[in-house]
């Protein structure tokens, strides 16, 4: 089987990611990362999801993001937004979060053999980060073969993004088609100590009306939820 590396958060995009890459016939290695977030609840689920999903390895990589910060997400001080989706890159964008994952990716990759990362970035229902937008995506391809022993050996990264062009409705149908336990994964900015989301972070928000529009019932645990004048 060939060998890919699948970026996992434990939210819902990454575990659909991962579903594909499995059912692509993907030997899959999944990587998520404690960079110093808000809460850790997603690092326990793509445990959680890589141990039931099948991934052959599942690493955690540690760096602290939070020694710069500059995010709602590694920034206590910087407050999570909760009024609505953003028109424009929002304080929960961590500043080039993707360009250094994929490229631990790559480097764990060309240690183990894999050509191929997965990742689940998304450009119609998102939150307008730069680095989920397709020109990112494969101009990083090109930079990793040069900065890699591809450039000598000749051969390419391949950068799946099976989610790009997808609404969040079409991805949940695409997830439960693969049989995706949804209630195992985690997408809030800003969930309770024990774990529940808030139902309106732009995450929240995402999700929830992804799961209506698809026709599935929500399994996400909610401590607060929208009302009629918020949405």
């Amino acid at each position: 089987m060939k060998k890919a590396i699948v970026l996992l958060s434990g939210g819902l995009d990454s575990a659909t990611c991962l579903a594909v890459a499995a059912a692509d016939g993907f030997e899959c290695y999944t990587m998520s990362f404690d960079y110093g977030q808000r809460h850790r609840n997603e690092l326990a689920a793509s445990e959680k999801l890589s141990i039931v999903m099948g991934a052959k390895q599942h690493r955690v990589f540690n760096l602290d993001l939070r020694q710069w910060g500059g995010s709602a997400l590694t920034d206590d001080s910087i407050t999570v937004p909760k009024s609505g989706v953003a028109q424009s890159i929002p304080v929960t964008y961590v500043p080039a979060r993707n360009l250094v994952f994929l490229s631990l990716a790559a480097s764990w990759g060309e240690v183990i053999g894999a050509h191929d990362i997965f990742i689940g970035v998304n450009s119609i229902d998102y939150s307008n980060y730069p680095d989920c937008r397709a020109p990112f995506i494969s101009s990083f391809a090109e930079t990793a073969r040069l900065g890699t022993c591809a450039v000598d050996e000749n051969w390419h990264w391949h950068i799946h993004t099976p989610l790009q062009n997808l609404s969040k409705a079409e991805i949940i149908k695409l997830g439960i088609s693969l049989n995706v336990d949804y209630s195992l994964t985690t997408s809030c900015y800003d969930p309770d100590d024990t774990g529940r989301s808030c139902g309106k972070c732009d995450s929240c928000r995402l999700r929830h009306a992804g799961f209506e529009a698809a026709g599935v019932p929500d399994p996400t645990p909610y401590f607060s939820f929208l009302t009629e004048k918020e949405k």
